[in-house]
């Protein structure tokens, strides 16, 4: 019999995208997966969509809890699958991505974690950026080279080893585990897209992009004083500072303070200039904006996405693009 492969998705008042969410799971070409869901206490009717759903979950509940981080805790702690994986209300998985990922575990015993390419959509499904990765080190996060957390699916032994989510932090809980996974087991990636994540108003990347920057450092700090990552943090000071730098940066930007994330891309650029290179469009953005001209740099991006993506709505329920624009 194929791995069993537990799913958790976490939920609070996201009933707009829930649906898709959920579906995008139950809908998947693999047939052995346990699917959790554990819901905060929405009421927004939320709980109508999970019960319309039920009898293909594996288990569900709705109570009040402390965060994200304890929500999904809750529910891998509850997982029976050798496989794990968790998938937000408002993201969702692309066809087929259950499948090859299980391929590619099955195919190295070793791997801890394994992740695809990812896809940015707003809240009506349309593409904004593809994410495509490189096969990433503990480095390689350390300076916050960042997965888009829906597409990453981990043994749960590795899981367990490790300590499942620190319930400490809220805003980069998905990449500080990746860290501690991959202080201790090899990653894999899979050049396929397995899943869309979506920015919208309420999403925390908008709503609380400042926070990033002290959890960020606090990660920082930990690896340098860790059995694990020591070394590593003192003979690569500067390139991960520079990641630092850069990551606080593209945060900044989103909280719309673009003089702060000016300053931060040019300490990386004097620390480590090729973290700076890599995000060269991120460094223009910052400065038109310090300066008042963030209008002519959206004109810009909003024609290159037009170009680049052809704006392209994502099907996550069939064949995972499609080339319908929104009406």
């Amino acid at each position: 019999m194929p791995p069993l492969v537990s799913v958790v998705t976490p939920s609070y008042n996201q009933a707009p995208y829930l649906e898709v969410a959920l579906r995008s799971v139950l809908e998947q070409d693999y047939a052995n997966i346990e699917y959790i869901v554990i819901d905060g206490g929405s009421i927004d009717g939320s709980l109508e969509i999970i019960e319309k759903y039920q009898d293909s979950l594996a288990y569900w509940v709705s109570e009040r809890d402390s965060g994200q981080a304890e929500a999904i805790n809750k529910g891998m702690r509850r997982a029976t699958g050798d496989i794990i994986g968790w998938v937000n209300s408002d993201d969702a998985l692309l066809p087929g991505a259950i499948s090859r990922a299980v391929e590619e575990l099955e195919s190295d015993t070793s791997l801890g974690m394994v992740y695809g390419d990812g896809l940015m959509v707003d809240s009506d499904l349309m593409l904004l950026d593809r994410h495509t990765y490189k096969q990433l080190s503990v480095l390689d996060l350390l300076c916050f080279e960042v997965i888009l957390q829906p597409t990453v699916f981990m043994r749960r032994s590795a899981l367990a080893d490790v300590g499942y989510l620190n319930e400490e932090y809220h805003l980069i809980l998905d990449h500080e585990l990746w860290v501690r996974l991959a202080s201790r087991y090899p990653l894999s990636h899979v050049s396929e897209f397995w899943a869309i994540e979506r920015t919208h108003e309420s999403a925390k990347t908008i709503q609380q992009a400042a926070g990033f920057v002290e959890e960020a450092r606090r990660l920082i700090d930990w690896a340098a004083g860790s059995e694990e990552l020591a070394d590593l943090v003192a003979s690569e000071k500067r390139r991960i500072e520079a990641g630092f730098n850069v990551f606080a940066a593209r945060r900044l930007i989103d909280a719309e303070d673009f003089s702060t994330a000016v300053r931060h891309l040019f300490f990386a650029m004097r620390l480590y200039p090729p973290t700076v290179a890599k995000y060269w469009y991120k460094v223009v953005q910052a400065v038109f904006s310090a300066l008042g001209l963030s209008e002519a740099f959206m004109l810009y991006r909003r024609s290159r996405r037009s170009v680049t993506h052809g704006g392209q709505v994502i099907d996550v329920l069939g064949e995972g693009l499609s080339d319908d624009s929104p009406s």
